[in-house]
């Protein structure tokens, strides 16, 4: 990588060093070695009950060991179907330790994702917990799909007294009985009964894939973008070295799910990495959250913008202390500077932007805790990243400073590919004549002289809500499935606390009648929550089209936009 071509240099912070050299290892061996330094130490806090590294090693290589005895194999798929708890790290690392690759799945996802991403991956193994919230779905993939095995982790274990007891008392409701009868149905507890020797493969960490982290890109369509150890490691690393160097004190506050590739890497590897606790809750609820810093004292969280504006909208945020945090990453989606000042205000602790995505492990940028940090920018590459602003159309030519272009990344955190797709990885990855590849990553952005990006606009049409990519095309295609509708529009509206949020406008066949409570029961199936439009308006007027009869979701938005306008 030479010095002369990149802005960012000559106003790059003294730490980190952004020619860093990555070493040709995996997070297993990260694993491995902190697990071996640091015995004893506490690394998780799981609503109170603690695990030590040492806890966590012997777990691993019993999980890994159980998966050997069920003869998976390297390169076999294994899919989590997981909140955040400790049997995510333990499945996590035990699927990497016998050389087999994690799938993530979103709790959330409709039946037919579920559904599609099995048969995608090939996923032969699902890993979740005896949840009602999860167990009935993971339970319905076995009859629908070609998964072939469960193994249901038991919710209560991982409490602490005496919540172990009272969560079934009270909670009755929120469990699953899974029917441990049925030959494909394993106990955890039983799965992990075995002596732990698991011979672990060779790998190559430039070549081998850990993981499967499925994302629907600019069309919508699902595919699995293929990270390899390598990839996980690197960035691991590379977000790492922004924290400061007396790392083996610390805690990180991991309120984001471990299922999302941010959350993946910032809560999860890093911690992992650095031996940092992870201080943990199933899903974000806020007034956990905010207890779980005034009682456990994190010194870093990272959140979406939708998190940090619901701490700044808590009414008694006051009577929390918040002053353990040092600083907070920021992902998923565009920071507001409002809620950034405002939570900055209220809580006295740094909040950084960053940027990335699935196909970059995910972070490529992010404003440096230690340097310059500016509101609205996405900050600086990261170490050994290179980031260039190409023109959008010729996907060629470099944009000078000041101007937009696509946003486009070269890294040892960028993927292999996507999974059994050539014709898209050859899209995203394309060569840059200098032996490596470039990531399109399909954002407009600039780079001022100082080597800050700024994003200002987006190719694609993708929807981000509380930081999750939801895509128009999905949504339409379950919306039109409905034999009411003649046409459908879907385009995300600007939403203070969520970013964005669904918007549907519909059309209905004459004759026909339609209303929003049906839609949505109909829709109840075929979508996930987060894909659910927020927002329905029925029109008797043809939706807008372009000038080859194409239905404009431009135009639509501008009209929205407009009309919100007006109403002001």
């Amino acid at each position: 990588m030479t010095k002369k071509t990149h802005p960012w240099l000559a106003h790059y912070p003294e730490k980190p060093d952004w020619n860093l050299e990555i070493p040709n290892k995996t997070m297993l061996d990260a694993f491995d070695e902190t697990t071996r330094k640091h015995p004893d130490k506490t690394a998780m806090d799981f609503m109170g009950k603690t695990y030590s590294w040492g806890d966590f090693q012997e777990s691993v290589n019993r999980f890994a060991c159980g998966l050997q005895k069920h003869n998976i194999r390297k390169g076999d798929k294994v899919g989590l179907f997981l909140p955040n708890c400790p049997l995510f790290l333990i499945a996590y690392y035990g699927i990497l330790k016998c050389g087999a690759t994690v799938v993530n799945y979103n709790p959330l996802y409709s039946s037919g994702e579920l559904k599609h991403q099995i048969e995608d991956s090939e996923t032969k193994i699902m890993v979740t917990l005896d949840l009602s919230a999860l167990y009935p779905m993971a339970h319905r993939m076995l009859e629908e799909s070609s998964l072939d095995t469960l193994i249901i982790g038991k919710f209560t274990d991982m409490l602490s007294f005496p919540k172990n007891v009272l969560f079934p008392l009270l909670k009755a409701k929120d469990q699953a009985k899974p029917d441990f009868n049925d030959p494909r149905i394993h106990r955890l507890d039983t799965f992990l009964q075995n002596e732990g020797a698991c011979n672990t493969p060779d790998l190559d960490p430039k070549n081998d894939v850990a993981l499967l982290q499925y994302t629907g890109g600019t069309t919508g369509t699902p595919k699995g973008a293929m990270l390899t150890h390598r990839n996980l490691y690197a960035n691991a690393l590379q977000c790492l070295v922004n924290f400061p160097d007396e790392q083996d004190h610390y805690r990180m506050l991991g309120i984001l799910p471990m299922f999302h590739v941010f959350a993946m890497t910032v809560t999860l590897n890093l911690p992992v990495l650095a031996g940092f606790e992870i201080v943990t809750i199933p899903r974000f609820d806020l007034k956990q959250a905010l207890k779980a810093i005034h009682k456990k004292k994190p010194h870093f969280m990272a959140g979406v913008p939708a998190i940090f504006n619901a701490m700044n909208n808590c009414d008694d945020i006051s009577s929390y202390d918040l002053s353990s945090l040092q600083f907070c990453i920021s992902g998923g989606a565009p920071l507001p500077v409002e809620v950034k000042k405002s939570f900055e205000k209220k809580t006295g602790c740094v909040v950084c932007e960053g940027y990335g995505l699935t196909e970059s492990s995910p972070v490529t940028n992010v404003n440096p805790p230690f340097g310059e940090n500016i509101p609205g920018s996405i900050g600086m590459p990261v170490p050994a990243t290179i980031i260039e602003i190409i023109d959008k159309d010729d996907k060629v030519t470099p944009m000078p400073l000041g101007e937009r272009g696509e946003l486009c990344v070269r890294g040892p955190q960028v993927m292999k590919g996507y999974w059994q797709n050539e014709e898209a990885t050859n899209e995203t990855l394309r060569p840059t004549g200098e032996g490596d590849v470039r990531l399109h990553t399909g954002d407009i952005a600039i780079m001022d002289e100082k080597g800050y990006v700024y994003i200002v606009d987006r190719i694609k049409d993708m929807i981000i809500t509380n930081g999750y990519n939801v895509y128009p095309r999905n949504i339409e295609e379950a919306i039109y499935a409905h034999d009411a509708v003649e046409e459908c529009i879907v385009a995300g509206l600007p939403h203070e606390e969520r970013g964005e949020i669904v918007k549907a406008w519909i059309k209905l066949k004459n004759g026909k009648t339609l209303n929003e409570k049906d839609l949505l029961a109909f829709l109840e199936d075929r979508l996930s929550r987060l894909e659910m439009p927020k927002l329905i308006e029925f029109r008797d007027e043809a939706l807008p089209k372009t000038m080859i009869g194409k239905l404009s979701r431009k135009d639509i938005v501008a009209e929205e936009t407009q009309k919100q306008q007006n109403a002001t």
